[in-house]
């Protein structure tokens, strides 16, 4: 099974590793696809940056770190991965990458990086549920 596996380095996005890993060490022969979607630059980082080649080179380095430790993750299981670094609106952009990559499912934390004190869903896992063409797994960090 292809899996889609968004990951922003929210605590609730390592807890949807962590479970995907459940899922393989269950016995699931899983194909996983990392992605990490960077936001449009703002009108204020285009203007000071007046080269959006570096703009692209910062969001590019930023998303691989936030990668990194999901890829650590599932490399130590021997899980077979691959990952992509994005920019655009996340929810619309990541229903694209599941179609374009042909994952069967989406494997989300529940919440991004935004206020921790915040309850319930985030707005891009909110979407997702909405929007996604395959089944959406939603995963909670312990105590969030």
């Amino acid at each position: 099974m292809k899996i889609l596996l968004p990951v922003d380095g929210s605590a609730h996005a390592l807890a949807a590793v962590r479970h995907v890993l459940a899922l393989h060490l269950s016995g699931l022969k899983l194909q996983l696809v990392l992605v990490n979607v960077q936001e449009p630059p703002s009108l204020y980082e285009v203007v000071t940056a007046h080269d959006t080649e570096v703009l692209d080179h910062v969001r590019t380095d930023a998303g691989a770190d936030l990668l990194a430790p999901a890829e650590t993750m599932l490399s130590g299981a021997g899980l077979p991965w691959e990952s992509e670094v994005a920019g655009g609106e996340p929810a619309t952009l990541l229903v694209e990458l599941l179609e374009n990559y042909g994952c069967q499912a989406v494997v989300m934390g529940a919440r991004g990086q935004g206020d921790p004190q915040a309850g319930g869903l985030g707005s891009v896992a909110q979407a997702l549920l909405a929007h996604s063409p395959v089944p959406v797994t939603v995963v909670r960090a312990a105590g969030g």
